[in-house]
């Protein structure tokens, strides 16, 4: 997940992408909960024609009784597996997030929420119709897991 915040305001964007240089995402004003992540996956699973395998990392949301039992019963569509804790190098969204981050802060800065979210929607579509640059994010050596 992405904070950027202005004063007094934060929007957050939770996303996932795949070695094949798939993008999924979502942006939200309010914290992340439980109900909000159960949503994401859902998004996930309707778009995916097989089986969605997410690496989360160790946010207390999804370790959740909600979020579990979510998972429990659509485990034939959705298998969760969670990084170590204090890991963000083993995490490829969170290289995608760091380009996010600098495209934010360039430029024309924003200073309102539909500024951010602007910012954020235009990088993160742009995003999505280049897959080669999303298997990037992947090509860490820390990544060899994959």
């Amino acid at each position: 997940m992405l904070p950027v915040e202005t004063k007094r305001q934060r929007v957050n964007m939770i996303s996932a992408i795949s070695s094949q240089g798939k993008v999924r995402f979502m942006v939200y004003q309010d914290t992340m909960n439980q109900q909000r992540l159960i949503r994401f996956m859902q998004r996930l699973v309707r778009a995916s024609e097989q089986k969605v395998f997410l690496i989360l990392d160790n946010l207390k949301v999804h370790h959740g009784k909600l979020a579990a039992a979510w998972l429990e019963k659509h485990k034939d569509k959705i298998e969760v597996f969670f990084l170590p804790p204090y890991a963000p190098e083993y995490n490829p969204d969170e290289y995608l997030n760091h380009a996010l981050k600098i495209f934010v802060h360039s430029g024309q800065l924003p200073y309102t929420v539909e500024e951010i979210s602007h910012k954020i929607l235009s990088f993160m579509r742009k995003l999505q119709h280049q897959p080669q640059l999303v298997s990037n994010f992947f090509r860490s050596p820390m990544l060899s897991y994959l």
